[in-house]
């Protein structure tokens, strides 16, 4: 059977040259990094290698790099880091409503513990405007915390404008990239970008490793306790494959991005004006204007996403009903839902995105089951585009 991956923001597989530069540390090259003899040293320089390779993606300095386990660690990191660092200034966090769980979660997690958020709510294209943060901003908030770029949508957000506002009422901003990494164009200094979450397995790099940046001179409280590693900011032996595979992944990414994105737009839009003019009430989810390059969330009208997703994997095609974190739940996609897509389409909703690998070719076997598939179920389903919902 064709197998066609179309869930590349869900994880990415790990580029060959990437492997290959992982690999010797999985073996001869084992030597910790905290040791004082030479296959320890030789492995400290290998991680500081990776530290300046990511931190060149950004244009950031190496030391303001921190390696983590994932890209949740990070956000997690971030936002109690800043909590118990000012906790004597403020206790108002601003957030908004279509953050990953990772972040919405943490600030769960702070309301029970004496913190106040505010979950901002935006636009229906899926991007926050400057003045509702701005409106939202109290003399007691010590953090701002706005995605990058939607792990469902694919909504881009106006990072430097509301980095902006937040330096103006001195206050600390950090944003989650994990999707916006080498997706989209990143200046953590002239975007003003005070922390900043990433992970390799987005980038054709390795599960298991994330980093945040962490804007030099800042000081926050550790997450993780324990021996010196990470500049004495994050305990733990360091994960030295997953490092220089995630030091990798930002070189070639570097190298390559230019023809990665125009790689993605163009598969990704061939995607979806095929589905849009070959199948009938479908639509497209969030701003076309300023989107990931390889995100195409659709609504098809009448029928459960799930349904489709389970029929596709039968013709080897892997698709997503949203965040690969959630899609276990059964509850409706709260970043549609705060998009203001009524709950029975946002059940009906796919999430595919592309990639590298990712071929015109792929697109048309893919649009060629979706419609039968499509088809199918609305031959099933109780309602139809006649009776509507």
């Amino acid at each position: 059977m064709r197998q066609v991956y179309l869930d590349y923001s869900a994880t990415t597989p790990v580029k060959e040259e990437v492997l290959n530069e992982m690999i010797p540390y999985f073996t001869e090259k084992f030597g910790n990094p905290s040791s004082l003899y030479t296959m320890g040293l030789e492995s400290k320089e290998a991680v500081d290698k990776a530290r300046m390779q990511v931190a060149h993606l950004i244009n950031a300095q190496p030391k303001e790099i921190y390696f983590t386990g994932c890209g949740s660690e990070a956000d997690n990191w971030a936002v109690f880091g800043v909590a118990n660092a000012l906790k004597d200034k403020g206790n108002h966090i601003i957030t908004t409503r279509i953050e990953h769980h990772a972040m919405l979660h943490s600030c769960q997690f702070l309301e029970k513990n004496g913190y106040e958020v505010t979950y901002l709510d935006v636009e229906p294209d899926g991007t926050v405007k400057p003045e509702t943060l701005e409106a939202a901003i109290t003399d007691k908030t010590i953090l701002i915390s706005i995605m990058f770029v939607n792990n469902e949508v694919g909504t881009i957000e106006p990072i430097k404008e509301l980095a902006q506002i937040a330096k103006e009422h001195k206050i600390l901003f950090h944003t989650d990239a994990v999707q916006a990494l080498a997706n989209v164009p990143i200046d953590v200094k002239d975007l003003g970008i005070d922390l900043m979450s990433m992970s390799a397995h987005k980038i054709y790099g390795p599960k298991g490793i994330g980093a945040l940046y962490i804007r030099k001179g800042l000081r926050i409280s550790n997450y993780i306790h324990g021996g010196g590693q990470e500049m004495g900011k994050r305990a733990g032996t360091e994960n030295m494959a997953g490092i220089v595979g995630f030091g990798k992944a930002a070189e070639v990414a570097e190298a390559h991005f230019d023809e990665h994105i125009s790689h993605c737009r163009e598969v990704r839009d061939y995607l979806i004006e095929k589905v849009c003019r070959e199948i009938p009430d479908a639509f497209v989810n969030g701003t076309m204007e300023h989107r990931h390059p390889g995100n195409a969330n659709i609504t098809f009208k009448y029928i459960e996403g799930e349904s489709i997703l389970l029929l596709l994997d039968y013709k080897g095609i892997s698709v997503s009903t949203g965040s690969a974190c959630s899609s276990k739940s059964l509850e409706p996609s709260h970043v549609l839902s705060a998009l203001g897509v009524p709950v029975e389409m946002i059940h009906g909703t796919v999430r595919f995105t592309v990639g590298d690998f990712t071929t015109k070719e792929d697109i048309d076997y893919v649009v060629e089951n979706l419609k039968e598939v499509v088809t199918k179920l609305r031959e099933l389903s109780p309602v139809n585009s006649e009776k509507g919902w």
